[in-house]
């Protein structure tokens, strides 16, 4: 009974968790029609051992770059939520620091930073001569052997299920055989199969087909879009972490996804560890690196990783990334420019993303670019009628 009711809140908390930044959407509001009665429904077939992974909704997205979207229906999300809340605090500490993509505190700047820092140590400070090696792994999501996936999970929590206390739900620890019983429904649920597709087939004209479900091998693939499907793949390559760190004893590595990069003084031990990873990919986790995208060069040259480039003492943005932001701010001045008045909350949420790119376009050389911005643009007026510490530390 106790172990019943810990599960009816844990369901209640990821409800919660799944509509932050989804309110007002039609499938959102359609659950909450009848909330309470679709709740203690989806927890009772959870406990009944009666869920399975409902219908989702397939799209193409362009920006920033083309990807195919399987978007679960809401009533999955919250399921989605509650499986990532008993299963991140178990692997969270399993994993390497310098493992940065889809966990709390870390990102896309973090990796930026610490390949700087990976640099600066292995050079002592630009004053000796090292070498980057990035990799790239060939259709990530859509090549995850989905039971070679589950046996990891399962290994891992089986081995150490003495550490778990089986009577508490995620308040410090979780029922082991309910945690594995979500686990194989999400991984093996095939989200091609009876998925709704949204917009028409030329959608997807120049989407390479290892970037497309429906192009997988049988029994391969995540959807993008699903929490789950980040952090299974934090999960996944932590194989590859492991082996990188301990057997190839490589000090200076850090991994975004499956965008990867190894400094050493030495080239030829990168070659060589190449080779090795080559293998460990292709036997362990079935996986292969992108054959385009193996670069292999010395540090004073520049390193180019997650939208920056890293050189001795600066780091730039790429162009390329430069661009997407500058346009979504004259996407935000075109807003700040129109006639209409802007309510107070619009005006805080404009201030608000003006903020986030120029916070942003501080760690890199731009202090000339962001005061050009803010001078030039009619969003000076609303951010500077908007006057907080925060706004001022952009400038700094």
């Amino acid at each position: 009974m106790k172990n019943d009711e810990l599960l009816l809140t844990d369901v209640f908390r990821a409800y919660y968790d799944a509509r932050k930044h989804k309110r007002n959407t039609l499938n959102q509001l359609r659950f909450e029609m009848n909330l309470e009665e679709n709740l203690v429904e989806l927890y009772r077939d959870i406990l009944e051992g009666r869920y399975r992974v409902g219908r989702s909704v397939c799209f193409i997205v362009n920006k920033p770059v083309k990807r195919e979207i399987f978007a679960a229906d809401f009533r999955d999300r919250v399921v989605h939520h509650l499986l990532y809340n008993y299963l991140s605090p178990v692997f969270e500490p399993v994993f390497i620091d310098d493992s940065y993509a889809c966990r709390k505190g870390l990102g896309t700047l973090k990796g930026i930073e610490r390949l700087e820092h990976h640099i600066r140590s292995c050079t002592k400070n630009f004053t000796l001569p090292a070498y980057v090696l990035k990799l790239d792994i060939q259709g990530y999501f859509m090549s995850i052997n989905r039971n070679s996936l589950y046996c990891i999970i399962e290994r891992y929590l089986v081995r150490h299920a003495s550490r778990f206390d089986a009577s508490v739900s995620t308040k410090g620890g979780f029922n082991l055989q309910l945690v594995l019983y979500l686990t194989r429904e999400v991984v093996f649920n095939d989200p091609t199969c009876g998925c709704l597709v949204r917009g028409s087939r030329s959608d997807w004209n120049g989407l390479p087909p290892s970037k497309s479900l429906f192009h997988s091998a049988t029994g391969c693939g995540l959807p993008i879009g699903n929490l789950t499907s980040q952090l299974f793949s934090n999960i996944y390559l932590n194989e590859l972490d492991r082996f990188i760190k301990r057997t190839l004893g490589v000090k200076h590595y850090g991994r975004y996804v499956d965008d990867f990069f190894l400094v050493h003084p030495d080239k030829w031990f990168l070659l060589n560890a190449e080779e090795q990873i080559r293998a460990f990919l292709r036997d362990r986790l079935d996986l292969t690196l992108h054959p385009k995208k193996v670069y292999l060069q010395e540090t004073t040259k520049g390193v180019a990783y997650l939208g920056a480039v890293v050189k001795p003492y600066r780091r730039y943005m790429i162009e390329k990334t430069l661009r997407r932001i500058l346009q979504s701010l004259r996407d935000l001045n075109a807003l700040a420019g129109r006639n209409r008045p802007l309510s107070t909350y619009k005006q805080q949420r404009l201030q608000a993303g003006v903020n986030s790119y120029i916070g942003f376009l501080k760690h890199f050389r731009t202090y000339h670019l962001r005061r050009s911005i803010l001078r030039q643009s009619k969003l000076a007026s609303t951010w500077h009628n908007n006057s907080d510490t925060m706004k001022l530390a952009t400038l700094q």
